[in-house]
């Protein structure tokens, strides 16, 4: 639904922090599901670890908070001059290391927006199977000049 133009059109990210390489769906309000593949010329990965590539697990999460992130944004027309914060990570649970050659799927609910908090249910995942799951909180806030 999404291509990584129309991304960066959204997220202010840039490589090597953008995480999200498509969109495939969006149901406004309520679900999204994006893809990051995962490759070995990854800058993280010399350093995490020689010998061993290990996508690290703070970076699954930010990658999750970047699709949670595109859902806020396609919701709510009122935040697209905004800057997001990310503001909470509960729950956090890594079940399987992610390395080079996977394709991570993000699937994302939005469960409740309170007093302009937004919150998320979130799974990443690699053939089908859960690699890390969380639940996320975003707030919006007016860019500083």
């Amino acid at each position: 639904m999404l291509d990584i133009n129309q991304i960066m059109k959204i997220l202010p990210h840039r490589h090597p922090f953008l995480m999200v390489d498509r969109i495939l769906e969006i149901e406004v309000g309520k679900k999204i599901v994006g893809l990051k593949n995962v490759t070995i010329n990854e800058p993280f990965f010399p350093g995490h670890f020689p010998g061993h590539p290990v996508m690290p697990g703070v970076l699954i999460i930010e990658a999750m908070a970047q699709v949670a992130g595109i859902l806020a944004y396609q919701s709510d027309e009122s935040i697209r001059d905004k800057v997001t914060y990310f503001t909470g990570i509960d729950n956090a649970k890594f079940r399987k290391p992610v390395m080079p050659g996977d394709q991570l799927r993000f699937e994302v609910e939005a469960t409740a927006c309170k007093r302009g908090i937004w919150f998320f249910s979130a799974k990443a995942l690699v053939d089908g199977k859960v690699v890390t799951e969380a639940d996320l909180k975003a707030t919006f806030a007016d860019k500083q000049s």
